[in-house]
């Protein structure tokens, strides 16, 4: 299984949440820093497009988790829930696709 680890910690606010993605998931340099973005990034993990440095294999998942959690609900839930209902819809739009398994896993520590 495909692992990431989004450290809480570092995260204060949005523009630190994004380059912590962008780091953590090898986003593309032109990565827009935004939802819509993050969900494109991530829509399409069985291909290899370059859009982050994961290519999943059929039926692999990409467990995100996120350590110190419970500090990102405090100092910013608009952005823990964000990252809940983001992962929520690539699953979704992953589940209208040809490979309909969910491709992400979020794990709160």
């Amino acid at each position: 299984m495909a692992e990431v680890l989004l450290n809480a910690s570092e995260i204060v606010d949005w523009d630190t949440f994004h380059t912590v993605c962008a780091r953590e998931f090898g986003f593309p340099d032109f990565y827009g820093r935004n939802g819509n973005a993050w969900i494109d990034c991530l829509s399409y993990l069985g291909d290899d497009d370059g859009m982050c440095r994961f290519t999943l294999v059929p039926d692999e998942v990409l467990r995100i988790t996120v350590a110190d959690s419970d500090t990102l609900r405090q100092r910013q839930p608009e952005i823990l829930q964000a990252l809940v209902d983001w992962t929520a819809f690539v699953n979704y739009r992953n589940a209208e696709s040809a490979d309909p398994q969910p491709r992400l896993e979020l794990v709160l520590l």
